[in-house]
């Protein structure tokens, strides 16, 4: 085995889930830097206004692009059962589906983004005053949509095989691309929201070239040669059946986001830039405790295709274990050192760092349940349950925060923004109750059948 990789069948499991889990922390903290450099450059030299707009555009975003990193999820997992079972052809087959998947997927969400960025913003009821900032800053991150999924694709693929140290390296670079051009294009050309978008699809594609290089010049399965770019039905057929239940159920997601987040806008533009500022300190927990997501997704997913069904609720205790260690640290933190962070990002306004606070009560706080949420559903999808996970995701947590809104936020007593945020802690403890018993019976079922397994 590589240096490079990580062993995910054999070995101690709380060392082997942290050097997997701490590059990706890395890597995701870089990335969230795409974001953060954005507001902080705008909020800096443009205003709380600019700040709002770009903040404004997120759970659109998210709506558009989960069903395609949802794919990604799938090409991953199918790449780690393929590993684990020594199917080279397989993954050799997953690797070509999935980056011809990428780019055709790329393709039509810069369709979608750029033609209607606009619609969607009104759509939420963005402010009047952020509209047209926040349509150019969408347009323009559309733009890059091909670049965004070509590396999110390959960094799933080297995952899968225990490589996370490269799509670090690969985001280092990105990320100092992204701040300087950020710097450039906002303080020497005075392009405001526009010029940090440009930044982030520049940076996007330094990162996507890189990531494509490195899998043209492996000598293993994983090899990837452009001329060999098709997709393979049975492998197409795995990716979407794992990736499609993660997309949906990510863009599920998004679109309760998006009611709150329209739900934020009926507060005002203080509000929504108090919210987006918090938002995005929030997001840097949420990456930490990410990482152990996509362990338990690979490490599952990998001793599955090995049939070792044995280390299956081991991978998933240790996981849990960590990501409630990083949630309760770390969202307890970012509350504490709330307001100096939250000044970061907003320079001219009190009261918008008083409603980024009252979103950190209810979030940051019992962030862990968010984090322990998650890693259930990467156990599950590892074991080939994307689909009940998807539905139990969807009852719990999208579905409960829908029915807050049109119920319980519509008392006129609880019309106010610690009601909303309220939904947050709720519905991530419910949902992770009920996917801990699925996946509990899930493993005990594949106990109990005996299947062989392999040293």
């Amino acid at each position: 085995m590589k240096r490079s990789q990580v062993d995910m069948l054999s070995g101690p499991l709380l060392k082997n889930v942290l050097a997997f889990s701490i590059p990706i922390i890395l890597t995701s903290l870089l990335q969230l830097l795409f974001n953060a450099a954005d507001l902080i450059v705008v909020g800096r030299f443009c205003g709380s206004i600019s700040v709002g707009a770009v903040g404004a555009t997120g759970a659109i975003t998210n709506l558009i692009i989960n069903v395609f990193i949802g794919l990604s999820v799938g090409a991953g997992v199918t790449v780690a059962q393929c590993t684990g079972a020594k199917d080279h052809d397989g993954v050799r087959k997953t690797v070509h589906t999935a980056v011809l998947t990428a780019l055709i997927g790329g393709l039509i969400l810069t369709f979608v983004g750029v033609a209607f960025s606009g619609t969607f913003l009104r759509l939420m009821d963005t402010p009047e005053n952020v509209l047209p900032l926040s349509t150019i800053y969408m347009q323009i991150y559309f733009a890059g949509a091909v670049s965004m999924l070509v590396y999110n694709f390959g960094a799933a693929i080297l995952r899968a095989v225990g490589d996370t140290k490269r799509p670090l390296y690969f985001l280092s670079i990105a990320g100092v691309v992204n701040v300087v051009l950020n710097l450039i294009f906002v303080t020497v050309f005075h392009m405001n929201v526009a010029g940090v978008a440009l930044a982030t699809t520049i940076s996007q594609t330094v990162s996507a070239t890189l990531v494509v290089v490195t899998l043209m010049r492996r000598q293993d399965a994983c090899r990837l040669v452009l001329k060999e770019l098709k997709i393979h039905g049975e492998q197409f057929g795995r990716i979407i059946k794992i990736g499609l239940p993660a997309g949906i159920q990510g863009s599920l997601f998004a679109i309760s986001n998006v009611l709150i987040q329209s739900s934020i806008n009926s507060f005002g533009e203080i509000a929504v830039s108090g919210n987006a500022a918090a938002g995005n300190i929030e997001a840097f927990v949420w990456v930490m405790m990410n990482a152990f997501q996509q362990s338990a997704l690979n490490f599952i997913g990998q001793n599955m295709g090995a049939k070792q069904y044995s280390r299956l609720k081991k991978i998933m205790w240790v996981c849990i274990g960590c990501v409630a260690a990083v949630g309760l640290v770390f969202g307890n933190l970012a509350f504490l050192f709330g307001r100096p962070l939250l000044g970061i990002y907003i320079t001219d306004s009190a009261e918008a760092i008083e409603y980024g606070l009252i979103r950190m009560t209810f979030i940051a706080v019992p962030y862990l349940l968010c984090g322990v949420m998650d890693v259930a559903t990467g156990c599950l999808r590892g074991v080939g349950k994307s689909m009940t996970a998807m539905i139990i995701t969807i009852a719990g947590a999208c579905g409960f925060r829908l029915f807050w809104i049109y119920t319980i936020f519509r008392i006129p007593a609880m019309h106010t923004p610690h009601s909303l945020y309220m939904s947050y802690p709720i519905s991530w403890a419910m949902t992770f109750a009920v996917e801990l018993i699925c996946f509990i019976a899930v493993v005990k079922k594949l106990n109990a059948n005996k299947e062989p397994e392999q040293a």
